[in-house]
């Protein structure tokens, strides 16, 4: 592994500019670009059928884009000199012969590509697995089959990691692994592309999100500018005996109230001091004002309502 923390450079920057995919009738992928920086871990997210896999195939070049370019360090994947070395990467669960062990899986791949065989064992250790080593794959669950994927993305020590759904079978502490493993990475300044569909996760690992719906770019940014940028989306919730009452003086400025099974105002359009000078000023009187922000989740949905892919 690469001691001390890799200086953040265009190498292993991830570019995807104007990429399309047509399948028949389906465009699954639309005039598609964004960037992913190194230094950073960037949350790839969408509904189903957004075209999330088909992009990662697309810049793994394992699909054939209609049109437009994905390049890694200005390269096409394929154009790599030393791919392994340059770009670690798991679409799904890692596959491998039922009888072979998990050490001996990462050693055929060693094998294949060149590289030391006691990468395998340091593979193994890094993300916890050594235990397991002479453990054959069949008896493997999907949370450990998922880390021997990422054990075998990281043999050749790559810039960028690419990861389709990692959290996919972890349990609680298997995830929150994968959180300090994936920001270790990019604090060493690697390119780290997640998606995944655990958006409150993606919450506390990602630095950037890239938002997709039907195959095209909705947002991208940093998480707190996305989350600020629906700042006018706050609700204020209101607990109180007196709900038809403030309800009524919030309604004359404008306020847009809805009411939950358990009769708490949701408040929009107006911020807690002004409910609170609204209340006292009807003599109402509060039991709970608390401004609920936008977390990803709500953002997310938001913003890809209606948008789930192309027909």
């Amino acid at each position: 592994m690469t001691d001390g923390q890799r200086s953040p450079t265009s190498d292993g920057q991830i570019v995807v500019s104007g990429l399309t995919k047509q399948y028949k009738n389906v465009r699954a992928v639309n005039n598609l670009s964004f960037t992913v920086a190194p230094g950073r871990v960037t949350g790839f997210l969408g509904p189903n059928g957004a075209g999330k896999t088909t992009t990662l195939r697309m810049l793994l070049n394992l699909v054939t884009p209609t049109a437009g370019t994905a390049t890694i360090s200005g390269q096409r994947y394929a154009d790599l000199s030393t791919p392994l070395r340059q770009v670690g990467a798991v679409l799904e669960a890692s596959s491998a012969h039922k009888g072979r062990t998990g050490i001996n899986h990462l050693r055929v791949i060693c094998a294949a590509a060149g590289l030391p065989k006691q990468r395998a064992d340091e593979a193994l250790a890094l993300v916890g697995l050594t235990p397991a080593a002479k453990r054959k794959f069949k008896g493997y669950s999907l949370g450990m089959k998922q880390r021997l994927g990422i054990a075998a993305a990281m043999l050749g020590d790559p810039r960028v990691l690419i990861l389709d759904e990692p959290a996919n079978g972890l349990d609680p502490e298997g995830i929150r692994w994968m959180r300090g493993f994936l920001k270790n990475l990019a604090h060493e300044g690697r390119t780290v592309l997640v998606s995944s569909h655990l958006l409150s996760e993606m919450q506390l690992l990602a630095d950037d999100v890239v938002i997709i719906a039907a195959g095209q770019l909705v947002r991208q940014g940093p998480v707190d500018q996305v989350l600020g940028s629906m700042a006018q989306s706050a609700r204020v919730r209101v607990r109180t005996p007196q709900a038809e009452v403030l309800a009524a003086a919030l309604k004359a400025q404008s306020a847009t109230i809805e009411t939950d099974e358990q009769g708490v105002l949701l408040v929009a359009g107006v911020d807690a001091p002004t409910i609170g000078r609204s209340a006292l000023a009807a003599g109402v009187e509060l039991h709970e004002l608390t401004t609920e922000r936008p977390d990803l989740e709500r953002v997310f949905l938001e913003l890809t309502a209606g948008k789930a892919g192309i027909r």
